[in-house]
């Protein structure tokens, strides 16, 4: 009789321990490339913040902030990371595609330039590279050409590369002559000879980096889900700026480098602009709207967020709780 009890207990705790399994949400979250913003999903998967709370999250990799956006709105996936200027035309059309956190706000892009290119004067009738029209590289190249004088339209010939890494490998075979990039990947041009030719985290400029982004229309069906996601990519960012060795360890399997000093210039320099509250920042959205480099919308950046969740995890103690002790 005993023996039959333990047999049944073995049996039901089998059967509770799949059901478990088996009840995880799963979800789809694609990025753009493997970088330094877009790491702390890769954080949480690999310290089990999804599994805790509930999640079975695939990360997969498309390459450009544009086409991302437009799976997200088809519904390929149910979050996403992408630049901000890839979303403001998705909205301005129409979209309910929102942004509910980011990393940072502070730009950690660098213009990098073949060995010849000395100044981005020097760009004038050259080939240049971004990821897609529409993302993050296209406002920042534009940008850049804007502050040095020359006319984006006019004084270069634009070409989508689909990443950074394939943008490196077109610079380095003289496709092209220059690239946004950011770490690690600015690092690994350099030590192949790149030129460094703007680092616009010094410019002063306000950015959403590492934005998250997800549709109104998920949060209002399923947002405990939201919560649960977005719990867990803040104990990914904690989880950067205090375990040194953990984030080191995803950051060289994400990236896929050996090199131990890129490694860790990678690490400091997230980790030193990393926010403890993963709010957005609005005046960083107003700002790219206000460039006209999107193209003429009007749309209030207000349209562009949801800080609800945010707040809501601040407001409960959650955040703080994560940097007690």
């Amino acid at each position: 009789m005993k023996g039959r009890f333990v047999l049944l207990l073995l049996v039901v705790g089998g059967l509770w321990r799949g059901s478990a399994l088996h009840a995880q949400e799963r979800l789809t979250f694609l990025y753009p490339s493997p970088a330094g913003s877009w790491v702390i999903p890769m954080i949480a998967k690999e310290a089990k913040y999804f599994d805790r709370e509930g999640l079975s999250v695939e990360l997969v990799r498309v390459g450009g902030s544009t086409r991302i956006v437009a799976a997200l709105i088809g519904g390929s996936a149910q979050l996403i990371h992408a630049g901000e200027p890839a979303l403001i035309p998705a909205v301005a059309r129409g979209s309910d595609a929102v942004i509910i956190g980011a990393i940072s706000q502070t730009p950690q892009h660098r213009l990098i330039g073949r060995p010849e290119i000395k100044d981005v004067k020097d760009l004038k009738g050259k080939t240049v590279g971004i990821t897609s029209f529409g993302a993050s590289s296209d406002f920042v190249l534009r940008y850049a050409l804007q502050k040095n004088g020359l006319d984006p339209n006019k004084d270069v010939s634009i070409v989508q590369t689909g990443g950074q890494p394939e943008g490196l490998m077109a610079l380095s075979a003289g496709k092209i002559y220059a690239q946004r990039m950011s770490f690690p990947l600015h690092m690994k041009a350099l030590q192949m000879g790149m030129r460094e030719l703007v680092d616009f985290s010094v410019l002063g400029l306000e950015e959403n980096n590492g934005t998250v982004i997800t549709t109104r229309g998920f949060i209002a069906q399923r947002r405990g889900t939201v919560i649960r996601f977005m719990r867990a990519f803040a104990r990914g960012m904690q989880r950067y700026k205090t375990d040194k060795e953990l984030a080191k360890k995803v950051l060289a399997k994400f990236t896929q480098l050996n090199d131990e000093a890129m490694i860790e210039a990678t690490w400091q320099e997230y980790a030193r602009h990393i926010l403890k509250v993963p709010r957005p920042t609005v005046k960083g959205i107003q700002y790219v709207i206000d460039s006209g480099m999107v193209g003429k919308v009007d749309i209030k950046p207000d349209k562009l967020v949801d800080l609800s969740i945010v707040d809501e995890l601040e407001q409960s103690g959650f955040i703080e709780s994560l940097y007690k002790g």
